[in-house]
């Protein structure tokens, strides 16, 4: 039985994805032309009406191994993105599985096949002939989704689709690509390490639970003006408690925008007091202290801020940005202040002031430490965001 070849036999690195030849050229003409004349109408179906601008769209796709997220890219590939869409809201990718895999490489799936264990001999010949041929993507970069192709059969898109987990440049203009993974490489590096036989092909199960299609949501913060920003407040949740921080974008906006894009991503999870030095401050925000690596989305958020030194003191339950010697090199950082200190004042970004807990920052200021290190870690368990 011939079956889907995702390597081609000239590829060394073994990370050319391509198609199979399982039907007669007669069959195969069949085939594509009446299903293409279903991807056409599936178009037809999602076109916007003239001058209207469809938002854009996004693929959340949630499997055995943990979710990841695709922002589709109709502008690149229509026809495809809208077939995608079609599969994916009528459930045809609900239990479907990964069956071609390259650790650190790719991953491949989407053959309705899949979805039947005791098909797995024929897993890779299944869902193809369904899309015409699109513009093929000049280049492959980490985190592309493309469409398989049957080698030499520029019509032979459909259901099955492959992602890279590193650029490629040896697949640039080969394939049509219809979108990008945005968040949870993680986890398909996790699926790509699934274990495979000798042709490459999945001996365990990764499957697909369902496929969610969604509006796109807005960067939050990012846009919103300093009386905006003021609407909202940050509650550190703890192991000795919560505290309400109130913030103040009006004497240092773009610090306050920063720490709520963190705070939002869930940055600061997991996270430790690190610092505790009484009658100064408790610090906490250290990315050494957490728990858990940073995605890889977290960590684009990630950077130094330009120092937004205010007139606010540095009192009692004032919130304010670590740095070291250079004033620009705050990021993650931040300490609550237990005393009043007038060397921090005008050298040091002060953000906000606990305005609910204080008995949570003295229960964290009072425990036991040697020096200014905690004996025990106190953990910060999520700073979560909350518009008044």
């Amino acid at each position: 039985m011939a079956t889907l070849g995702l390597f081609g036999k000239h590829d060394v690195d073994r990370r050319t994805p391509k198609g199979f030849s399982a039907c007669s050229a007669a069959s195969a003409l069949i085939v594509v032309c009446r299903l293409a004349v279903m991807a056409a109408a599936c178009v037809a179906a999602n076109a916007m009406p003239a001058g209207a601008q469809a938002p854009p769209k996004q693929a959340v796709v949630e499997t055995a191994a943990g979710t990841f997220i695709i922002d589709l890219t109709p502008e690149t590939a229509p026809n495809q993105s809208a077939y995608f869409t079609k599969i994916a809201q009528d459930g045809g990718y609900d239990g479907t599985t990964f069956h071609r895999l390259v650790r650190n490489g790719l991953v491949q799936g989407g053959d309705p096949l899949s979805k039947d264990p005791s098909k797995q001999s024929a897993y890779g010949t299944g869902g193809l002939n369904l899309v015409k041929a699109e513009t093929r993507a000049p280049h492959m970069t980490r985190g592309s989704v493309a469409a398989v192709l049957i080698p030499g059969r520029p019509d032979s898109a459909g259901a099955q689709f492959f992602i890279v987990l590193a650029d490629q440049p040896a697949l640039g203009g080969q394939y049509t690509v219809f979108g990008q993974v945005s968040d949870g490489m993680e986890v398909l590096a996790k699926i790509s390490g699934t274990p495979v036989d000798a042709a490459g092909v999945a001996t365990e199960r990764v499957e697909i639970k369902k496929v969610t299609i969604r509006d796109t949501p807005p960067d939050l913060f990012v846009n919103d003006s300093p009386q905006q920003l003021a609407q909202y407040r940050a509650v550190l949740d703890t192991g000795s408690g919560s505290m309400t921080i109130e913030l103040f974008p009006d004497k240092a906006p773009e610090t306050v925008r920063q720490f709520l894009r963190l705070a939002d991503a869930g940055v600061y999870n997991g996270m430790a007091f690190h610092r505790v030095a009484p009658g100064f401050v408790i610090q906490t925000g250290a990315l050494n202290t957490r728990s858990a690596p940073l995605t890889e989305k977290q960590q684009k958020l990630v950077h130094n801020l330009a120092p937004e030194f205010n007139d606010t003191k540095h009192v009692k339950g004032v919130v304010s940005m670590a740095r070291g010697e250079d004033p620009g090199s705050a990021s993650t950082s931040f300490f609550i202040c237990t005393g009043a200190s007038t060397a921090l004042d005008g050298v040091y970004t002060a953000f906000g002031r606990v305005i609910d807990g204080m008995p949570v920052v003295e229960a964290i200021e009072g425990a036991p430490r040697t020096g200014e290190t905690p004996n025990a870690r106190i953990e910060l368990k999520a700073v979560r965001v909350e518009r008044q």
